[in-house]
């Protein structure tokens, strides 16, 4: 499994990095895309945050106006490029990681990540919930908004794959893989349960919005 996933997750920085410029166009044309920004304005950002694949930063500026500090954290310099010119604030830190090997050096009041959980392979998800468990202080909690399993229909989803991939193309026409798990919001909750977080999940248009509080026995 680790080769398939090492090959995989290779091809989605790849992606990532030679599609910087074209982003941020998702969020122009999609509704649900636009509708998600509008409902974040009612979730409990606060304290110091800590933000997972922050991409061009579309959520940063949203998180830099509730919190008292953001550190933002990407694997690919290309879109940090972007959200560095977007953010002009100096309480958010960008940060270049490799977030499958990189761990928190301290611990935050939020941590927030927009769809990432969805690039991480199933096999890593596990290890993926302790570094954030790991990252949320006491009382703190962690908020994700994700796709959910209708926006497969909007997907080249690659069948008989080792891990869950999809097919993604720039406008040069080169095409790459990509790590692609729609969650299925009752799953995901039981599966979080299962680990030992207190989660509570909610549909917003095919997306979803889940705020969990770790383990109290992480720390």
């Amino acid at each position: 499994m680790g080769s398939d996933d090492d090959a995989l997750l290779a091809d989605q920085m790849a992606y990532y990095r030679a599609g910087a410029a074209e982003y941020d166009r998702p969020y122009a044309e999609r509704e649900d895309l636009q509708e998600l920004l509008s409902a974040a304005d009612g979730l409990p950002i606060a304290g110091d945050v800590l933000e997972l694949a922050c991409g061009t930063g579309q959520w940063t500026a949203m998180l830099a106006a509730r919190a008292h500090s953001v550190t933002a954290i990407d694997a690919a310099d290309e879109v940090l490029a972007i959200a560095r010119a977007r953010t002009a604030s100096s309480s958010v830190q960008f940060i270049q990681a490799d977030l499958f090997e990189w761990q928190p050096p301290r611990r935050y009041d939020t941590v927030f990540f927009a769809f990432w959980l969805s690039h991480v392979p199933p096999a890593r998800l596990p290890d993926f919930w302790n570094t954030v468990a790991a990252a949320v202080a006491p009382g703190g909690r962690a908020i994700f908004i994700d796709d959910g399993p209708s926006v497969a229909a909007e997907e080249e989803v690659l069948a008989d794959q080792p891990v869950p991939a999809a097919l993604r193309r720039l406008d040069d026409g080169s095409q790459y893989r990509i790590v692609k798990v729609f969650h299925d919001v009752q799953t995901l909750t039981d599966d979080l349960t299962a680990l030992g977080w207190s989660v509570r999940i909610r549909p917003v248009a095919g997306n979803f919005i889940g705020i969990a509080e770790p383990p109290a026995t992480i720390g």
